[in-house]
């Protein structure tokens, strides 16, 4: 199998762990950790990063291999980077609303600091680096910046993989588009590996079928990284709170209509840093209206969490575009995203997902002649 061409919109502590990652399962494809070793031959290793952009000095005009490095990150080093980013060269993406004003008052080594670059004609970009698959780790409430990249690779003919809140693959505006040009579209929003969302989920999910009403329920989640600093600006959280919302939501059957269910980003504390501290309550109610209370602390590095499940949506992006399938991957976006615009049970998604690792498989096999 060839290498999956993959460029990143964002050089923060997402992008990092996940460049850092490939190169470590490229060196131990054995390691755990994993959702997926293989998917279709495609394996964590074979992911080559051959674009990015970003709106920050530190790290525009820098190699790929220093940028992953520079302030404001703060996620744990998991592996060297490959050698080959140092000839990757992070280029200037637009601003537009990227980065948020507020965080101007913080020290410089936790916040953005602008570049004075030019911006490049990111459709361009890509196209020149014959990218396979763009990610999207645009901070919370990058609405308009977020659609400029998604257009852009939708300009370019390259799958769209959208990791943060803003609702593109919801969009069905932007569903057909991808669609009439069959281009790969994964939104919205990942859901990591083990973080807080899924817990909540498999919580209430656990209650429900066990015949417990929910009445009242909260997850607050703290974390030191410039995505928590970035979220103090409540104006920016409308779609991350929504998104975050549903994906509980949908998962309780029999809850109360009049259930309290508060979700979202609740403080940053610096010191932190990439560890996210998530804090979940749920309340019910069972055999005639007793009353179940439950507590959890979930701690996390916020970054290698999401890397997990990023690697996964990485190679089933790349294998629907060599098998020409273009639009919204309704079983990726299930399995994969907090709010995907068509949601599916967990088993069903897997079997989906797994129809469409054989389908790549059998058409390889027939190119190739065995």
């Amino acid at each position: 199998m060839q290498s999956i061409k993959v460029a990143v919109a964002g050089v923060g502590n997402c992008a990092e762990s996940l460049i850092q990652g490939a190169e470590f399962y490229n060196r131990h494809p054995a390691a755990n950790g994993l959702i997926s070793k293989d998917l279709a031959g495609f394996v964590a290793g074979d992911l080559s990063f051959v674009a990015a952009y970003d709106v920050d000095s530190r790290k525009v005009s820098k190699s790929l291999y220093d940028a992953i490095g520079a302030n404001p990150n703060n996620s744990r080093f998991l592996h060297t980077p490959s050698e080959s980013l140092k000839d990757i060269i992070v280029e200037m993406g637009p601003i537009i609303d990227g980065v948020a004003p507020h965080t101007d008052a913080y020290p410089f080594e936790k916040r953005v600091s602008i570049s004075s670059e030019l911006p490049v004609n990111v459709a361009e970009s890509l196209r020149a680096s014959k990218a396979d698959v763009m990610v999207c780790y645009l901070p919370v409430g990058s609405t308009n910046a977020v659609r400029y990249y998604a257009e852009a690779a939708l300009e370019a003919g390259v799958a769209f993989v959208n990791c943060v809140p803003v609702f593109i693959a919801n969009d069905p505006f932007y569903a057909q588009a991808f669609l009439d040009k069959k281009v790969p579209l994964v939104g919205d929003d990942i859901r990591s590996q083990v973080g807080a969302t899924i817990v909540h989920q498999r919580l209430v999910e656990l209650l429900s079928e066990r015949g417990y009403e929910i009445t009242k329920s909260y997850q607050l989640n703290v974390g030191g990284n410039a995505d928590f600093l970035n979220m103090l600006d409540q104006s920016r959280l409308v779609d991350k709170k929504t998104s975050k919302t549903r994906a509980v939501a949908s998962k309780v059957e029999n809850i109360s209509k009049q259930a309290d269910l508060h979700i979202g980003p609740s403080d940053y504390v610096p010191f932190l840093q990439d560890t996210k501290v998530a804090f979940i309550r749920v309340e019910a109610e069972g055999f005639c209206s007793a009353p179940l209370n439950i507590d959890v602390r979930l701690e996390v590095e916020d970054s290698p969490n999401s890397a997990a499940v990023v690697m996964d949506v990485i190679r089933y992006a790349a294998i629907a575009r060599e098998l020409g399938i273009g639009g919204v991957l309704d079983p990726v976006c299930s399995y994969y995203m907090k709010s995907p615009p068509k949601r599916l049970e967990d088993i069903e998604a897997l079997e989906l997902l797994s129809s469409l690792v054989h389908s790549h498989v059998s058409q390889f096999k027939e190119s190739s002649g065995v």
